[in-house]
């Protein structure tokens, strides 16, 4: 008699191909092509987009791999476009907890998600309110780093910021003030919106006020103001200073924000992301995990 392990496996891979089927590649932004010999993705197309191998993808849809980690069902769910419920099931399949509201493994809004993907051209990354990277596209990934690689209290960007010297390094030194003024600004927007014992907002801020003097004296100043569209200068590796307009696009419960970089009027920043797109992710220096 199979145990129960072999069986959720067995299901997973049941699950994982049954979700796959239903997907055409225009809706995830991969060419549709001749010959397609399967109705919706094929195998090699998901782990590519899920930044696995194929063979252990494989291996999962067989039901005989690995228990994938919390960060790869997050891949999977967010590659097969699935629901909120369709990705909880998946967690627990794997026999994994479901990650609360607001942590880097978040069920992206596909609202947001298929906005992402439609533009491949411009860099592009959803946030939650409390800037913890959810996706990004690959020209975000060129222009800002690797963002949504980090786990913890740390996959805040606000959090990093205040606790990470190399954190600050994404944007010039001149800029550094004004940046720290309006994280914590939009922080507290962010927090006031949100639930009063909620817990994730409470403690970060907590965390900020005892390790940070200077988000301590700015939180003391009660300024309040969500980031909805901001001219900043970035710091690129290997193109210097690119200005860019980041502008969001918020959800209906202001939990999530699609950010996306436009170049800045009266610069060169048109051309440098032109470049960008060139040079990839080869050039791109991440801040130390």
């Amino acid at each position: 008699m199979a145990d129960m392990g072999s069986v959720k496996h067995t299901e997973l891979g049941a699950f994982l191909r049954s979700r796959r089927d239903r997907i055409r590649p225009g809706d995830v932004g991969l060419p549709a092509g001749p010959r397609r010999r399967v109705p919706g993705l094929r195998r090699d197309e998901v782990a590519q987009l899920a930044g696995a191998s194929v063979d252990y993808y494989n291996e999962l849809e067989r039901g005989a791999g690995s228990q994938p980690s919390e960060q790869m069902i997050a891949a999977l769910a967010r590659a097969l476009r699935l629901t909120a419920d369709e990705r909880d099931y998946l967690y627990r399949l794997a026999d994994r907890p479901v990650p609360a509201p607001g942590s880097a493994a978040s069920h992206v809004h596909p609202g947001m998600l298929d906005l992402l993907h439609r533009m491949p051209s411009t860099p592009a990354q959803v946030i939650t309110d409390l800037h913890v990277t959810l996706v990004q596209n690959p020209l975000a990934v060129a222009l800002l780093g690797d963002h949504s690689r980090f786990q913890g209290i740390r996959a805040s960007f606000v959090h990093r910021w205040f606790t990470e010297a190399d954190a600050r390094s994404l944007y010039p030194e001149a800029d550094h003030e004004a940046q720290s003024r309006a994280f914590v600004a939009d922080l507290r927007a962010a927090a006031a919106r949100r639930d009063a014992k909620d817990a994730e907002a409470t403690s970060m801020i907590r965390s900020l006020r005892d390790t940070s003097p200077e988000f301590a004296a700015l939180w003391a100043d009660h300024e309040v103001a969500f980031r909805r569209d901001d001219r900043k200068r970035i710091r690129h590796p290997a193109l210097g200073i690119v200005e860019v307009n980041c502008l969001n696009l918020f959800s209906e419960d202001g939990r999530q924000r699609l950010l996306w970089f436009t170049p800045a009027l009266g610069t060169d920043s048109a051309d440098l992301l032109d470049l960008l797109a060139v040079l990839g992710t080869q050039d791109v220096v991440d801040p130390a995990p």
